[in-house]
């Protein structure tokens, strides 16, 4: 079949979710004021920055001719595909973030949305995390997802509370060992 009469993927709109999960149904998409500002400066970037660029070259890569064969044409097409459904995904996050500042729980030991936790399991393991929004989340750096079950178990919790934590291999008991939240910025 002729490259001509094939149809590349336009992506559903839902599947630019770029690997996150979906929100809970009816639930809110909870976000650091960091994470918002983050989200929305890739945002800003890829409108003011990297899409007029790649127009730029498209445009460029149209005016020499045959586009059939044009490397510089396929892929800027390909790109710009890439970074409008980028923008859409973004654009959406935006609009329904709920921005939630960790910081006003200074001083709690009970756990909230961007509350930084020490447990201990029930091997013996101790653990530290921080649950964040699922758009920021990174397990590399020991961020986890306010949806993602050690998540929920451990919400709003007390330092010395046991929470069980449901696994494929069965329940976990996991001991709250210390919660703490970033401290309010100072803004006089």
């Amino acid at each position: 079949m002729s490259k001509a009469f094939t149809k590349e993927s336009d992506g559903d709109e839902d599947d630019d979710l770029g690997g996150l999960p979906p929100l809970p149904a009816g639930g809110k998409n909870y976000i650091t004021p960091q994470g918002y500002q983050r989200i929305k400066t890739e945002l800003l970037d890829l409108i003011d920055s990297e899409r007029p660029k790649i127009v730029e070259i498209v445009h460029w890569a149209a005016s020499n001719g045959d586009r059939s064969e044009n490397g510089d044409y396929l892929y800027g097409k390909k790109r710009l595909r890439e970074i409008d459904r980028r923008i859409r995904f973004l654009t959406k996050r935006l609009e329904i973030a709920e921005v939630v500042d960790p910081a006003v729980h200074a001083g709690s030991d009970q756990v909230f949305f961007g509350a930084t936790v020490t447990y201990v399991d029930d091997e013996g393991v101790e653990r530290t995390i921080t649950i964040m929004g699922i758009d920021e989340a990174e397990s590399a750096k020991n961020q986890v997802s306010w949806i993602a079950p050690v998540s929920r178990a451990l919400l709003k919790s007390r330092v010395g509370d046991e929470v069980a934590l449901p696994t494929p291999a069965g329940v976990r008991m996991l001991e709250v060992l210390d919660v703490s939240y970033p401290q309010p910025v100072d803004k006089s």
